[in-house]
């Protein structure tokens, strides 16, 4: 899909935010390193070598110095060799959504 397609599809607004990712594939306990290029409330866009394929659940923990941001995701595509966009699964706790929305909003004044 091009990216522009790919950006009339999402519903929350993304910003550059580079930051450190765990990702554990859920069913295979799979763990590989990885790191975003943008993220929003409702998901992020994660650059590694080996991304998971379209429609694997996956286990993501962002780092940003010693703040973690944790929730299950989504593979949403996956691009071979570049990187995979994910969607967050809707049951966030509060207390996580609000790290991740301190983290948007700097990264919305750093624009």
């Amino acid at each position: 899909m091009k990216p522009d397609v790919m950006a009339d599809r999402r519903v929350a607004t993304r910003y550059p935010l580079i930051l450190i990712a765990e990702v554990t594939e859920i069913i295979s306990g799979a763990k590989s390193m990885a790191r975003t290029a943008d993220v929003s409330r409702t998901g992020c866009y994660l650059d590694t070598l080996k991304p998971a394929l379209k429609g694997t659940q996956i286990r993501l923990r962002l780092m940003l110095a010693e703040e973690v941001f944790q929730a299950q995701a989504l593979v949403m595509y996956s691009s071979p060799g570049l990187g995979m966009g994910v969607r967050f699964n809707e049951q966030i706790p509060e207390s996580q959504l609000n790290t991740l929305e301190r983290w948007l909003i700097e990264a919305a004044r750093n624009l």
